[in-house]
């Protein structure tokens, strides 16, 4: 097999199996060792593989560990030498990447050669319900056509599922929190969104608002089907621009990664839209020496309406980083999302009740509701509703259940005021027995 052709991926798998060959001491690398080092492998596509066979990955890895636990060891110096177990991997390996039309060797290539070569591996892998054929159809379903033409393909396959929230799928679970109010916004985002150009909306507003909430109930519209026909069937993905730099120290990992991800929105053809929360932070993010940032490199993806973009972030943060970038703030149209009035804000609870009084397992009374909303409006100035309203019941439920599952306070202070004059008879005992025996 020729070295030369793996990916850096493909190439890190190997070395780090030949690392966990030596630190258990067994004198051959071979298979369980390079299955483990593809499961651990940070930024690796084989969990994803696996999430999207629904295989259970933690099983797997403890399948694996026992395999290696049953491997030969050695003792002294070792020096670790390739099994023919894992040369014919290698092999088939090669012969897969010429099956799937690639120019090089990657880590799916490696797993299917382990479905495909008769071990212990196999067996394993195929007892958990993981065969060939469905793997091999899940790789291709995943990459949509596409095809390795370079030695770090890793970085732009599944991109959006590596550095984002299906927002749309979370909906579709039922794992959102149902949204009340906030129709005159919801009309407006969906409106901007419709538009022919300038259709990126920019929701501001103060912290604990509601601005996330309202992208959650644009969500669960489209799921329902109660959207405009152009609106239907899309997906709202959030970017997450944290995990998007995380780790690219290098100049160009993240040019490339926010690349395959505009790319893969690109191809969507107008079904994917991107949630960016904060995102005033695109203005400077990723820059490097000699390296352009997030902003400039959406900027033209944008002007030719190529992908939409949903933005949520405060008033001063919208005047300090969005309008200060005139060709950026020209892509967006900002919607003032304003602090829910009181009225407004109780109806907002009221909606969200069941979820708390489902979590904490306790009923929470319509009086609570009132008070959350009225004693937050009243003492805590410096937040907004509702939010702040919302913490404090959430806050109060958690009090109330700890008051029903665990012992009273007043009783747990007493138990300790017992547990203190037993350790003081015990030590003025021990004295007067000192005092006898003297």
């Amino acid at each position: 097999m020729n070295f030369n052709k793996l990916t850096i991926k493909a190439s890190e798998a190997i070395q780090e199996a030949n690392n966990i060959c030596i630190n258990q001491k067994n004198p051959q690398i071979t298979t369980p060792h390079l299955l483990y080092a593809m499961l651990e492998q940070a930024d690796g596509y084989l969990p994803a593989i696996l999430k999207n066979l629904k295989a259970n990955e933690e099983q797997i890895k403890a399948e694996t560990i026992m395999l290696i636990d049953k491997l030969p060891k050695t003792t002294g110096n070792i020096e670790s030498s390739i099994s023919k177990e894992l040369e014919e991997i290698l092999t088939t390996s090669e012969q897969q990447m010429q099956k799937m039309g690639d120019s090089y060797i990657t880590t799916e290539h490696f797993f299917l050669a382990l479905l495909k070569v008769s071990s212990d591996t196999k067996s394993m892998l195929e007892k958990l319900g993981i065969s060939y054929d469905s793997t091999y159809t899940t790789i291709l379903n995943m990459r949509n056509g596409e095809k390795i033409q370079d030695n770090n393909p890793e970085v732009s396959l599944e991109a959006l599922s590596k550095y984002g929230k299906d927002i749309t799928q979370l909906a579709q679970e039922g794992k959102l929190d149902p949204v009340i109010g906030r129709d005159e916004e919801l009309r407006r985002l969906m409106q901007i969104l419709s538009r022919r150009t300038k259709n990126n909306p920019v929701l501001v507003g103060e912290p604990g608002v509601g601005k996330t909430a309202i992208i959650e109930l644009l969500a669960q519209q489209i799921i329902k089907d109660d959207v405009p026909d152009m609106l239907k069937h899309k997906k709202i993905i959030e970017l997450d621009i944290g995990a998007l730099m995380a780790g690219s120290k290098y100049r160009g990992d993240f040019e490339e990664r926010m690349k395959a991800i505009l790319k893969e929105v690109e191809k969507s053809d107008g079904n994917i839209i991107l949630f960016i929360d904060e995102i005033h932070m695109v203005v400077g993010a990723g820059k490097t020496e000699g390296a352009m940032d997030m902003a400039n490199m959406i900027k033209p993806a944008l002007a030719r309406g190529k992908i939409k973009v949903i933005g949520a972030t405060t008033l001063n943060e919208y005047r300090q980083y969005i309008e200060k970038d005139g060709a950026l703030e020209r892509r967006f149209q900002p919607i003032l999302v304003n602090e829910p009035t009181k009225e407004d804000a109780i109806a907002i609870l009221r909606g969200i009740k069941p979820v708390y009084e489902t979590h904490h397992g306790i009923k929470i009374t319509d009086d609570a509701v009132l008070s959350a909303v009225d004693l937050s409006s009243r003492y805590i100035t410096d937040r907004k509703l509702p939010d702040k309203a919302i913490d404090l019941l959430d806050e109060a439920a958690a009090r109330v259940k700890m008051r029903v599952t665990t012992m009273p306070e007043e009783i747990l202070q007493l138990e300790k005021q017992i547990h203190t004059l037993e350790i003081e008879k015990q030590a003025i005992l021990k004295d007067q027995e000192n005092i006898k025996n003297s």
